[in-house]
This record gives structure tokens, sequence and C-alpha cells, in this order.
């Protein structure tokens, strides 16, 4: 192993912080495992974040999640991993949004959401036009 010295010599702190962003992308990204990490616990606890995820995501979807009852976890985890958080509301919609055939009160929470919010999937909801203009009514 060679040892850089000098003015461009990475600072302790600049290695530490790569280290932590390869940490973080392999549990919530999709990133390889960085050296020294057992494989293995490193998947538990990535499991478990997406469990996380899945729970935070369900207060805000209830009825998307409870389509899905004992699923809604596995359900989230095959639509969200590998893909950084987003937020439980942003989340949960993306996984709305790609599952086929909702019915019953999960194709109506999403349809509400659409009606009331503009969502691209890369920019965080806005409220559509309408939904302001009854906000500022309501005061």
């Amino acid at each position: 192993m060679s040892v850089v010295w000098g003015p461009d010599a990475p600072s302790a702190r600049d290695r530490l912080a790569a280290r932590q962003a390869a940490l973080v992308e392999a549990l919530v990204a999709g990133g390889p495992p960085p050296p020294g990490f057992d494989a293995t616990r490193l998947d538990a606890t990535r499991c478990a974040l997406l469990r996380k995820r899945a729970g935070a995501a369900a207060e805000l979807w209830p009825l998307l999640a409870a389509s899905f009852g004992a699923r809604w976890s596995a359900v989230f985890a095959e639509h969200r991993d590998g893909h950084e958080p987003v937020g439980a509301l942003r989340d949960g919609w993306d996984v709305a949004r790609a599952v086929t055939g909702l019915t019953g009160g999960a194709a109506a929470e999403l349809a509400a959401r659409e009606a009331a919010f503009r969502y691209d999937g890369r920019h965080p909801p806005r409220p559509r036009l309408r939904t302001r203009l009854r906000r500022m009514r309501r005061r």
C-alpha cells in the first residue's frame, strides 16, 4: 500500500467520509459491500432498513399497505430495493405507481393523491393549483 504525502494527500476526514459513503451506498442504494464488512450482516441490515421504510410508507399510504396485507414489506422491498430513500410519501407513491392492477381503496388512495398533487417521480410532490386555491379560501 502506498502512502501519499503532501498537500494532495486525502485527510483522515476525507477517507472516513469516503468509507461512510460506500457503506450508505451498500445499505440503501444497492452498492457493493465495502471492504471489511461481512456481506451477510450487511444484507440483514439492508433488509431491516427496507422493512423500516415500508412501515413509514404504510403510515402515509394505509390503504395501499392494507391491500397487500402481510406481503406489504415484500412488495415494498421488491420495488424500492436498490433505490435511495426519498421519504415515506414518495417511496409509497413510487410503489403505488409501479404496482399494476391496484383495486379498491389502494386505487382510490393513489387517485386522490394524483388529483391533489403533482409528482413527476424526481422532485417532491407539489399541491396542484386548485388544491392551493382551496386551502387559501379556508383561511
